[in-house]
């Protein structure tokens, strides 16, 4: 019988194996086929040239390198021990248009060159590029403007330029601007954002939120989120919606829109938390003269509505929306 049953088993075997092999086969052709059914959806999302590609071997190459330098290092240049000019809070320009303005809904230039100039409704009439970039100088870098035949002013032009390079004239694609998260249905609580403040931003930016200067303090590692050096309550991040969608898809750094951190509640109050902090003041008595085109979570009056600054600054939102809205179609 032994003689037998070391044929049958070796049979047996290889029966199983043919059978094993066959059930995979069609296993396989399933998946293949729904694959093929199943339509791939391709990122749209634009990213930006990134700064090593810069055509720096041409004369516009080198204009345009210098222009990311500005963008990425403004304060070793325009700071206040500033290599050409002392004209702004040592900030950097990337400390809000993320790595030189490249980044997926991270304050990116993908469609500056693209869409401008443009009827601005916080300014009240048409911007060019060269404005556009002296009120980030101005709000921003809570500093002076720039000249627009200077050879900085070009620089930064060049390079915004060149980053939107392919982009139809009038086009915008996904990402380039910040994200608009759903408004809570409550007020955005500065107390809540102080604790996630202290649990995923307080390593970088401090306790005080003064930032972490680099070593020969020309700058900063991590800029300052309030304070007398952070940019002033003229500036777009002061709105708690525009902070919030950028906190969301970019922080803590390294964070990217594919895989936030934060969830949109978190998001809103520590944005919240942010906001609530003192900071230098801006003129904006010339902003928003149309309060019909002035966006619900600008924090100071007059408004179209009878609700208060502070719901302006913190939400709800829902309300406010429902009474402009009644107030338009009228």
């Amino acid at each position: 019988m032994r003689i037998f049953l070391v044929p049958a088993l070796i049979f047996l075997s290889l029966a199983i194996i043919v059978l094993f092999e066959n059930g995979c086969r069609r296993d396989d052709a399933k998946d293949e086929q729904r694959e093929s059914v199943m339509p791939v959806v391709p990122d749209t999302v634009w990213w930006g040239w990134n700064h090593y590609q810069i055509p720096d071997y041409t004369e516009e190459g080198k204009q345009i390198r210098y222009g990311y330098q500005l963008i990425a290092n403004t304060s070793y240049y325009l700071g206040p021990k500033g290599t050409v000019a002392a004209i702004t809070n040592g900030m950097n320009c990337q400390n809000c248009h993320l790595n030189g303005g490249i980044v997926p809904f991270g304050n990116n230039f993908g469609k500056v060159f693209s869409t401008y100039p443009l009827y601005r409704a916080r300014n009240n009439g048409v911007q060019d590029i060269y404005m556009r970039i002296n009120d980030c100088f101005e709000r921003s870098l809570n500093g002076k403007p720039l000249g627009k035949s200077s050879p900085e002013m070009q620089a930064i032009y060049a390079y915004i330029k060149w980053v939107g390079d392919g982009v139809p004239k009038g086009k915008a694609y996904k990402g380039t601007s910040l994200a608009k998260l759903k408004p809570l249905d409550r007020a955005a609580d500065p107390q809540k954002g102080h604790i996630i403040y202290e649990a995923t931003c307080e390593r970088c930016h401090g306790a005080d939120g003064a930032g972490l200067p680099n070593t020969d303090a020309t700058g900063y590692v991590y800029p300052p989120l309030w304070g007398q050096n952070s940019f002033n309550d003229g500036a777009g991040l002061f709105r708690i919606g525009s902070m919030a969608g950028f906190v969301k898809n970019n922080m803590p750094l390294g964070t990217i829109y594919k895989d936030p951190q934060l969830s949109d509640e978190a998001a809103w109050d520590v944005a919240a938390f942010i906001v609530s902090q003192a900071r230098p003041k801006f003129d904006q008595s010339a902003d928003w003269l149309v309060l019909s085109k002035k966006p619900v979570d600008v924090p100071y009056g007059p408004y179209v509505d009878s609700f208060s600054a502070q719901q302006h600054k913190y939400g709800p939102f829902g309300p406010i929306q429902l009474a402009q809205a009644a107030v338009q179609n009228k």
